[in-house]
């Protein structure tokens, strides 16, 4: 299973780190934990040790044999690294790119995927500097699990309480699962095949804080890209903005607006098979230079075209073997699907209806639609449908 480093910052919520290492070892996961000074003061080394069944790190000169710099071995030796709780200050100190301490040092050290889950007062987390902060995280490709919102230990009530152990751990379920398929012993079935997915909505200004969206979640499409992975493949994710972990064993690319995922994509070619799960907006506007003002009216908004991705794919010189496109309707939708099948020249389209509580939802009813045939999937968690869809397509493959 995967193996975690966990960095457990200095703020009252460190004492939910040791529920954490429980449910992150129930599930058959490693931890290794690094206990900051500020997070000793909350919770004890002895604590964590017992429960993780690993020794615990406090700082740069505590490794056995700091000459053979250990906290660079340290910081290879994870498949994942996860910072909870992280305070104002380790971010910001993440942020800066400071080396000051264990922590930080093992921070700026890895090659692995971070994870961050923030936790302070909920002035400190809506603080300007925070703001700034977080961003450079996310421009620095790592993921930010947001905080909850509600009472907290100081009085006041918000967001910027530590999620939940067992949220945490379900948010960043599809970082850890792949960490089997990569240390496998055989290979999946898609080993050696390059796999393209976009998921999520994309996002079209109307002004410099307007935007024109949908309700798309991206969790269908980062289910797929992890169930891919799993199987062995090498995935490329495009993902519009959303707010969800990176898979493990995935490559992302972050895009807003319908014409970088176009580019991104374009320039993700060529793949064995593309899978456009995103929720791309058809239509875009020349957006205003500055905010429009209520008190001027209504604005008359002018519309463009978006690319059409998946239309651009089904006659490209470098297509996919397999195309595969998503249609959510609200009706008649297998008639739908299959006119979408026919007009973007894509091999397989798999419809859903969202006229419920699917966009946003944990699960999904779709519609296999091919050439050939309509398969009619029962209901199921969006996890499952990822990896009942990605055997499909080894299956094809084959």
């Amino acid at each position: 299973m995967a193996r975690i480093l966990l960095i457990v910052g200095g703020g009252i919520a460190a004492y939910k780190a040791a529920e954490l290492i429980r449910l992150l070892r129930k599930e058959g996961h490693s931890v290794t934990p690094v206990l900051t000074e500020g997070g000793s003061h909350f919770v004890t080394a002895m604590s964590l040790a017992a429960l993780a069944e690993s020794p615990v790190y406090t700082s740069l000169w505590d490794l056995k044999d700091e000459a053979e710099m250990g906290h660079i071995q340290l910081s290879r030796a994870a498949d994942l690294v996860l910072v909870a709780p992280a305070t104002a200050d380790l971010i910001a100190r993440m942020a800066a790119g400071t080396a000051n301490d264990l922590a930080t040092t093992l921070l700026l050290a890895t090659d692995k995927p971070v994870v961050v889950a923030p936790a302070m007062n909920v002035r400190m987390w809506q603080h300007a500097a925070t703001r700034r902060n977080i961003d450079q995280l996310k421009a620095d490709g790592i993921t930010v699990l947001e905080p909850d919102e509600g009472p907290m230990a100081c009085g006041e009530f918000g967001p910027g309480r530590l999620p939940e152990p067992a949220d945490i751990l379900e948010r960043i379920k599809p970082m850890l699962g792949p960490a089997i398929a990569v240390n496998a012993v055989e290979p999946g079935p898609l080993t050696g095949k390059h796999v393209l997915v976009t998921a999520g909505p994309t996002h079209e200004p109307i002004d410099p804080v307007r935007v024109i969206a949908n309700r798309s979640s991206g969790k269908q499409g980062f289910a797929i890209a992890a169930a891919a992975a799993q199987a062995g493949a090498r995935v490329t994710l495009i993902a519009g903005p959303v707010s969800l972990p990176t898979p493990g064993g995935v490559a992302r690319i972050d895009v807003e607006t319908a014409q970088q995922m176009a580019d991104a994509v374009e320039e993700a070619l060529p793949a064995d098979v593309a899978i456009l799960v995103a929720a791309v907006a058809d239509w875009r506007v020349e957006p205003s230079s500055a905010k429009l003002k209520k008190a001027d009216g209504p604005p008359q908004l002018s519309f463009a075209p978006n690319p059409d991705i998946l239309a651009i794919l089904g006659e490209h010189p470098d297509r996919p073997t397999l195309l595969v496109g998503f249609a959510a309707e609200t009706q008649d939708v297998v008639s739908n699907a299959e006119a979408k099948l026919r007009s973007k020249k894509a091999d397989w389209i798999v419809a859903n209806d969202v006229s419920g509580n699917v966009m946003g939802g944990s699960h999904n009813r779709i519609h296999l639609v091919t050439k050939q045939s309509v398969e009619d999937w029962p209901e199921a968690a969006k996890e499952d449908v990822a990896r009942h869809l990605i055997t499909r397509i080894a299956q094809e493959l084959e």
